[in-house]
């Protein structure tokens, strides 16, 4: 019997959200529209030279899991915090929302990673990340109870970026699929899509993953081609499932020789893109695990993904299971 319709595992962080112009990026070497690693030293750095900051918790498959809660569903997170500020507060956020997180956090160092994003004006989001805790995070942080009764346990493509983190998820998938459950990923950035693209193709054609979350960029990316086409030819090859956004073109899910093509939902300013992506598979997996169409589950992705880019910060401050039931979509 499932606890859980999703267990999301990531990189728990909190994010310091600023605004800036195109030129701070360029001074400071900062790629924009993507997630730059850091070490400490530059996130004191870049932390020093912020204006009027926002904090919130944020992390990936964290955003993910507080979206799933949001709509109502059944949430579960894995990730590492330290026992300092930032981890008291990403600990206060995740389980207000009501995800479970019983993750047992590391002593005070290395401290909670943190994200310092910076937002131009065209809603566009940098991330310059220092994984602080999250490296940290281990097999011996898998909950198999949890697993075993998740519908689908979802991670990011990010947690490939530290090394223990990688046994866990194949833990994970062993587990779930032991348990007659689905296991799930999102490609994350276009950059950690170059960092990992074998791995990723692995994970995918081994049977690891069953459902992938892309964006049009990361699939292009992951197939090294410019033809969109080709590439969600290869992704259906590849995968049970996937899913994929192009912005304010909308999504596409990809399944065998289907191709269901959603429109974006229409926003009146885009504030900022953080979380976009999260939030899309966090209403696409809530639609997916509780029987909804795949059309149904791309256009609750859709609803999520326009709802946080019309504000600051990447989880959203309404109800969602509110608003997607006035909007006719549960």
């Amino acid at each position: 019997m499932s606890q859980f319709d999703v267990l999301t595992v990531g990189n728990a962080i909190v994010d310091i959200i600023s605004r800036c112009d195109d030129q701070f990026l360029i001074a400071n070497d900062i790629t924009k529209s993507a997630m730059n690693l850091i070490d400490a030293e530059r996130a004191e750095r870049l932390y020093g030279m912020m204006g009027p900051a926002v904090e919130a918790s944020g992390g990936s498959a964290g955003n993910t899991a507080a979206g799933i809660a949001n709509f109502g569903g059944k949430a579960a997170y894995f990730g590492k915090v330290a026992e300092d500020q930032l981890g008291e507060i990403f600990t206060h956020d995740i389980r207000a929302q009501g995800v479970h997180f019983e993750t047992r956090p590391l002593g005070s160092q290395p401290p909670t990673a943190r994200s310092m994003i910076f937002v131009t004006e065209d809603g566009e989001r940098s991330m310059n990340t220092y994984l602080g805790a999250c490296v940290e995070f281990g097999p011996e942080d898998v909950e198999p109870d949890v697993v075993a009764k998740s519908k689908v346990t979802y991670f990011e493509g990010y947690l490939w970026d530290p090394p223990r983190a990688k046994q866990a998820i194949l833990d994970c998938a062993r587990i779930s699929h032991q348990a007659g459950q689905q296991m799930s990923m999102t490609l994350s950035d276009s950059f950690c899509v170059g960092r990992y693209r074998a791995e990723f193709l692995d994970l995918m054609r081994s049977g690891t993953v069953d459902i992938v979350f892309a964006n049009e960029q990361e699939a292009l990316s992951l197939y090294e081609t410019n033809d969109f086409a080709e590439a969600l030819d290869l992704i259906a090859k590849d995968c049970k499932l996937a899913a994929v956004t192009m912005g304010d073109q909308g999504a596409v899910v990809v399944k065998d020789d289907k191709r269901i093509r959603v429109p974006a939902t229409k926003v009146e300013t885009v504030v900022d893109t953080t979380g976009a992506g999260d939030l899309f598979a966090s209403g696409f997996l809530f639609g997916y695990t509780n029987g909804r169409s795949l059309e149904d589950c791309a256009h609750l992705g859709c609803y999520a993904a326009g709802i946080v880019i019309q504000q600051i910060g990447p989880r959203p401050m309404m109800s969602l299971q509110k608003g997607a039931a006035t909007a006719g979509l549960i």
